[in-house]
């Protein structure tokens, strides 16, 4: 099958829209359109409905767009592998979450190339859900999650356990002190969620709800409130006097697990890997430290 017909049902499925879908691959509305029409036509079925300009998968569409997804990561899994530098003889597909990446991942991947330099890295950001499917299709090598998935053919192991503590921008404050300064609801995976359920319920609510670490803090800094944060994220901005812990909160901690396919062609290199990223997993991305912290970085 022409990979641009799937290229260009993904598009479609992402933008809703066809003259914006022909915006981002650059041809005309016309040939969107053609596309569209020729996948219908070889499958057989409807993809979208289209009421007063509204554009939505129909069913089929829905259970096409995985499948379709698949087979474009695939190719191009492909057409890396045969195309690779004669001295970049093997490639890692890597993934995580956008928190694992800004808290380990990053400088842990410049460890890895260091290590490594003759490896081609692959690096994504990926929802949990994609991430299971991505390991167990093998188009993605290794991933790094706060929630392990549960399936049989994946094997799983402990990267770390990061310890999380509640910071406010305001000094002494206590947990039934937050109402005044806002509470910011990051969230932590399954686990956490759990945990904060249990022992966080007098939390006033949240001001943000944010799955993304560098959000939170971004938005503390600017407008006040208190969150969740990994200790390594919290202590130069204590140390600068920016955060402060807060009083009688009680601690958290999340592991984070490195998750593969059992029958993966790359078992002994992925298990190198999973050795490095648990010698140097717990350096904080340099972009989210402040401003003096980078500057000692670059000495």
């Amino acid at each position: 099958m022409d990979t641009d017909l799937l290229k260009t049902f993904i598009e479609v499925c992402n933008t809703r829209h066809f003259g914006k879908a022909a915006e981002n691959l650059y041809v005309t509305q016309a040939a969107v359109s053609s596309r569209i029409r020729q996948l219908e036509s070889r499958l057989g079925v409807e993809l979208f409905s289209r009421l007063r300009n509204n554009l939505k998968l129909t069913a089929a569409g829905e259970r096409l767009l995985p499948h379709a997804e698949a087979v474009l990561t695939t190719w191009q899994r492909a057409f890396q592998d045969v195309a690779i530098h004669h001295q970049q003889s093997t490639q890692l597909a890597l993934g995580g979450s956008p928190n694992v990446w800004d808290l380990m991942l990053q400088n842990s991947l410049y460890e890895l190339k260091i290590s490594k330099p003759e490896l081609a890295i692959r690096a994504e950001v990926l929802s949990h859900s994609i991430v299971a499917r991505q390991l167990l299709e093998r188009s993605l090598d290794l991933a790094l999650v706060f929630d392990a998935p549960k399936v049989e053919e994946l094997k799983t192991t402990r990267i770390l356990q990061m310890p999380l503590e509640l910071v406010a921008t305001r000094a002494d404050q206590d947990i039934n002190m937050l109402q005044d300064i806002g509470y910011i609801m990051l969230d932590w995976g399954t686990l956490f969620s759990i945990q904060h359920a249990k022992k966080c319920s007098h939390l006033p609510t949240p001001s943000l709800h944010t799955n993304i670490a560098r959000v939170a803090l971004d938005f503390m800094l600017q407008a006040g409130g208190a969150a969740y944060l990994p200790a390594s994220l919290a202590a130069p901005y204590i140390e600068q006097g920016q955060l402060f812990r807060v009083n009688n909160a009680p601690e958290m901690n999340r592991d984070i697990f490195a998750c593969y396919h059992q029958d993966n062609d790359n078992k002994a290199l992925i298990e190198e890997v999973i050795e490095l990223f648990k010698r140097t997993g717990s350096q904080i991305a340099p972009s989210l430290l402040p401003e003096v912290d980078k500057t000692e970085l670059e000495k």
